[in-house]
C-alpha cells in the first residue's frame, strides 16, 4: 500500500527505509502518540510514547505556558490541511513547534500509527530522531508502572513531586475528615434514604417524596415516557411511573442518584461536562442492572443496589469538583490529554488520592448502603476480596464491556474466563447482550433529554 502524500513529504528521504505493518503485529512499546495543544499564544504538537502518561502540569512548568487540549474545531482544521483523517506521531506533518519526550531517546524502533487504516509505520530510532532533530526535546511523560501508591522516587524533581503530592492528599485527607467541611445531602436524598430503611414504607409514600420535588419528578416522568422503556400509552404522572413502567425499587434509586448529582451540579465546569457525567452514570448504571439480572438467583445482587452503585459510580467527578475545585481543574485538564488513562490513576499521579476516595468519604457522612460504598471504593479492583464484592465487580465488568464498545473512551482490559464464572455467568452471553444495549443506545440517550440533564450524543 502506497502512504499517503502528506505522510512521504514528511519523512522525505527516510520514506525509502520504513515498513509498514499492521497494528496487530506492532511491538506497543515502539508506538508513539502525537497530540495537539495551544494557548493564547500559539499551538504546540508534542510527541511520546503511547501508552506514558502525559504530565500537562510538568510541561507548561518547562516551557512557561498554559497549554491544554486543542479544541476540536482547530484540530479538524488541520487534518483538513493534511488530509488525513488521523495524525501520526510524525514531527513535521503539522508545521507546528514540535516537543518530544525524552524517552522517545531509549526506543530501538518506532511505530506511527496510521489508525483509519489499521497499519502503522515502522522506522529504525535514528531515522526518527533525524526527522525531530529541530524539536525540543524534555521530560513530560510518566511510564504508568512508575506510577505506585508505595515508597518514593529518590532524586531531585521525582522526590520533590511526590513531596508535594502527599503534602496535597494530606490536605484533602484532612478536610474530608472534618465533616463540617463537606455539603450536606440534599433533602429529598435524605427523604429517601429513610424511605430506604422503612419497611412499611409503600409507593404512595415514595410518589409523595418525588412530587415534593418539581424537577425531579419532572425528570422521572421524562425517563419514563422514553422510547428506552417501552411503557404503554402516555406517562402522565409520578404515579403512572412508578406503578406502570418504572417500579418501586428502580424509581427509588433513580431519584436518590439524581437528587445526590443534582445537588452537586453547580460545581461543575458547565452543561457540556455535567452531560456527560450523566451519560456515563447512564451507561454503567443500565449495564450493572443487566448483569445483574443475568446472574443465577443465588448469586444475583439485589438489582436496585447495582443499578444504584452503577449511577453513583463517577459520583466522586461532582465531588471532587465542589470540595476541592483547583484539584478537579488540574485532573480535568490532564484527563484531556490522556483520555485512555482511568481518571483514578491521574488523580493519584497528581494528587495522591483519587475522586473514589472523596465519593467514599461522602457517602459514609450521607449514611449511604455499605454495598454502594464498597462498590464504588473497589470498582477498579476485579481481584476485590471483601464483604459484598459481587457489587465492585460487577462495576468493573462493565467498565470493560462498555469501553471495548467504544462508549467510554477508555482501553478495556482483558476479562478471564474465570471473571465471568465466579459471577456464574457465560461470556458469550454477556458480550450478546452489551451489544443490544448499544444497539439501544438512542433510547438510553433519550432518557437525558430533559432541563436538567441536556442531551448528549454519543
Amino acid at each position: 500500500m502506497e502512504l499517503p502524500l502528506a505522510v512521504r513529504q514528511a519523512l522525505g528521504d527516510s520514506a525509502q527505509r520504513v515498513s509498514l505493518t499492521t497494528l496487530r503485529q506492532v511491538d506497543s512499546l515502539s508506538a508513539l502518540r502525537m497530540l495537539l495543544l495551544s494557548d493564547e499564544q500559539g499551538s504546540l504538537q508534542v510527541i511520546c510514547r503511547k501508552h506514558d502518561l502525559i504530565d500537562l502540569e510538568q510541561l507548561n512548568q518547562q516551557l512557561g505556558r498554559d497549554f491544554r487540549l486543542m479544541e476540536l474545531p482547530e484540530r479538524r482544521r488541520i487534518m483538513e490541511r493534511t488530509g488525513l483523517p488521523d495524525l501520526p506521531a510524525l514531527p513535521s506533518l503539522t508545521e507546528l513547534p514540535t516537543v518530544v519526550d525524552f524517552r522517545v531517546r531509549d526506543l530501538e524502533t518506532v511505530a506511527l500509527e496510521l489508525a483509519d487504516q489499521n497499519l502503522a509505520i515502522e522506522m529504525a530510532a535514528s531515522d526518527f530522531r533525524s526527522l525531530s532533530e529541530a524539536a525540543w526535546h524534555c521530560s513530560f511523560a510518566v511510564d504508568p508502572g512508575m506510577i505506585s501508591t508505595s515508597g518514593d522516587k529518590s532524586g531531585g524533581a521525582e522526590q520533590f513531586h511526590s513531596s508535594v503530592k502527599k503534602f496535597t492528599a494530606l490536605r484533602i485527607k484532612q478536610r474530608l475528615e472534618d465533616t463540617l467541611e463537606l455539603p450536606p445531602m440534599p433533602e429529598t436524598a435524605q427523604r429517601i434514604v429513610h424511605l430506604r430503611v422503612d419497611p412499611n414504607a409503600v409507593m404512595g409514600d415514595l410518589v409523595d417524596v418525588v412530587e415534593s420535588d418539581p424537577s425531579l419528578a419532572a425528570q422521572v416522568v421524562s425517563w419514563a415516557s422514553s422510547s428506552f422503556y417501552g411503557a404503554a400509552g402516555h406517562v402522565r404522572s409520578v404515579h403512572d411511573a412508578v406503578s406502570r413502567v418504572l417500579g418501586f425499587d428502580l424509581v427509588m434509586n433513580l431519584a436518590m442518584g439524581l437528587s445526590m448529582g443534582r445537588g452537586l451540579k453547580q460545581a461543575t465546569d458547565g452543561s457540556e461536562s455535567y452531560t456527560e457525567y450523566w451519560r456515563r452514570a447512564l451507561w454503567q448504571a443500565q449495564s450493572a442492572g443487566v448483569l445483574a439480572s443475568m446472574m443465577p438467583r443465588g448469586m444475583r445482587p439485589t438489582f436496585g443496589l447495582a443499578y444504584l452503585s452503577g449511577l453513583l459510580h463517577n459520583f466522586g467527578e461532582l465531588a471532587l469538583a465542589q470540595i476541592f475545585p483547583p484539584h478537579h481543574r488540574l485532573v480535568s485538564r490532564a484527563q484531556e490529554v490522556n483520555p485512555h488513562f482511568d481518571p483514578s490513576v491521574i488523580e493519584y499521579y497528581l494528587l495522591g488520592i483519587t475522586r473514589n476516595d472523596v465519593a467514599v468519604r461522602l457517602m459514609e457522612s450521607w449514611g449511604m448502603p455499605e454495598e454502594v460504598i464498597l462498590a464504588v471504593r473497589h470498582q477498579n479492583d476485579p481481584v476485590y476480596q471483601g464483604p459484598h464484592r459481587v457489587y465492585p465487580r460487577l462495576l468493573w465488568l462493565c467498565k470493560q464491556h462498555l469501553a471495548s464498545l467504544g462508549v467510554t473512551g477508555r482501553v478495556a482490559e482483558p476479562v478471564p474466563e474465570a471473571f465471568y464464572d465466579e459471577l456464574g455467568l457465560q461470556s458469550g452471553r454477556v458480550i450478546k447482550q452489551f451489544q443490544e444495549l448499544l444497539e439501544g443506545k438512542d433510547g438510553i440517550l433519550a432518557v437525558t433529554g430533559n432541563a436538567d440533564i441536556p442531551p448528549a450524543g454519543l
